[in-house]
């Protein structure tokens, strides 16, 4: 009998930016702190000390590697994801990330699709794995950092936005936390929300006395449903039903019960949106990454690897226990959930 080709996580690293406080810095970013601190959060990450992403994320890299007892030398594949601003145009993260950890002709592949990047990362790693015999051994690493001239950390959406970033080694047909399948879903309708207006090649400079950080990302989602209340709530709703759609594709596809299901971690988000998404797939919200939202604020694509590693560290997953890792990328309107046997 063939061995599995299905990849496991065998170890984790992270790193992350500053920790601060969420009540002691808000009104460096918004005029009402308190509605900041309404969506749950103690504290978040942010990278101050001249760090680069690239750098943060050769920092996990180096150690998943570390815990897994491996060098550079002995990937197969890196695949890395950046959920946010790239440090420059004309630029592969995936590329800048392999030379910053010292690897020498290992294929990268850069995965860009906002919080939706890390799932596509693993997924792709795990199609190689069943492409190619050869590739047996992937680090994904995936990173998060906020750009202060880009985007308001605080009002960019109804989260904090943090920085930190995660890798992970994957080697084909490890037993443990094994990665069973994923679902994806996207809504085109939505394609042009949260998008950041100047910078690109469309409007590559704003218009006099105009700049990024004056843009209301909200604002265009109420402008797309016209101000009409049952146009939001709708939009609201598809949010969640959404999600339970591509949790249960996802159990579908591996062949799993539905009803196996141990824990969702989902996006760190505030916590109003972690219990509706508890509630849309029928778990308590204690069965979530709801209290580790709090502490580490949302960080894009790296949420849901960085919560898995906690939730086995702390004890509070088994082996065998069904994880459902999913979320939703607003830029784009992605929905994704990629399951995990631990």
């Amino acid at each position: 009998m063939e061995a599995p080709v299905e990849p496991g996580i065998v170890a984790t690293g992270t790193a992350f930016g500053e920790r601060l406080s969420v009540a002691g810095t808000a009104a460096e970013y918004v005029s009402d702190p308190e509605f900041a601190l309404s969506w749950g959060y103690d504290t978040y990450h942010r990278l101050t000390d001249g760090r680069t992403p690239t750098e943060l994320a050769a920092e996990a890299a180096r150690a998943a590697l570390d815990g897994a007892g491996l060098t550079v030398d002995d990937v197969d594949l890196i695949v890395a994801g950046n959920s946010d601003v790239p440090e420059y145009l004309g630029w592969d993260t995936s590329a800048a990330v392999a030379k910053e950890l010292g690897a020498h002709a290992t294929p990268t592949v850069l995965v860009t699709q906002a919080c939706a990047a890390w799932s596509l990362a693993v997924d792709h790693a795990a199609g190689a794995m069943a492409l190619s015999p050869e590739t047996n051994t992937a680090l994904v690493v995936v990173v998060n950092v906020v750009s202060e001239q880009h985007a308001n950390r605080m009002a960019f959406n109804t989260s904090v936005a943090s920085d930190g970033a995660v890798a992970v080694v994957l080697r084909r047909g490890h037993a443990r936390c094994r990665r069973l399948a994923s679902a994806h879903y996207t809504n085109p309708e939505f394609a042009n929300l949260f998008r950041i207006e100047y910078g690109g090649s469309a409007v590559p400079v704003p218009p006099e006395g105009e700049h990024n950080l004056k843009v209301d990302p909200m604002a265009a989602v109420y402008r797309h449903v016209g101000r009409d209340p049952q146009r939001f709530q709708g939009f609201v709703d598809e949010i969640n039903g959404r999600l339970t759609d591509v949790v249960d594709r996802a159990f579908a596809r591996a062949g799993k019960d539905r009803g196996r299901l141990a824990r969702l971690i989902f996006l760190n988000d505030n916590q109003q949106a972690i219990r509706e998404a508890a509630d849309a797939v029928g778990l308590p919200v204690e069965r979530t990454n709801a209290e580790l939202a709090r502490k580490y604020g949302h960080m894009g694509a790296v949420d849901q690897l960085v919560c898995l590693d906690e939730h086995i560290r702390a004890g509070e997953l088994a082996p065998g226990d069904l994880v459902a890792l999913a979320g939703i990328a607003v830029p784009g309107m992605h929905w994704f959930c990629t399951l995990i046997e631990v």
